[in-house]
């Protein structure tokens, strides 16, 4: 069995107040109260677990570059 590391991809994500309903490109996902939703470079938008969250992902500072460029 081959190894694979998650590339090193930076996503926006926040953690669900409320429980909702996210889209992605051909289905509907339940988020929890808690749960994190993860908006990928495409625009889909997924839920995910916070302790599954809390292992793949880690916080990017931003730099005084990465603001809004407009």
């Amino acid at each position: 069995m081959a190894k694979f590391r998650k590339r090193p991809v930076v996503i926006e994500a926040y953690q669900t107040h409320t429980a909702k309903t996210v889209g992605t490109w051909d289905d509907r996902m339940f988020a929890s109260v808690g749960d994190w939703i993860i908006t990928g470079e495409d625009g889909v938008q997924v839920a995910c677990k916070p302790d599954i969250f809390a292992l793949t992902y880690e916080a990017v500072e931003e730099g005084p570059d990465d603001g809004d460029r407009g």
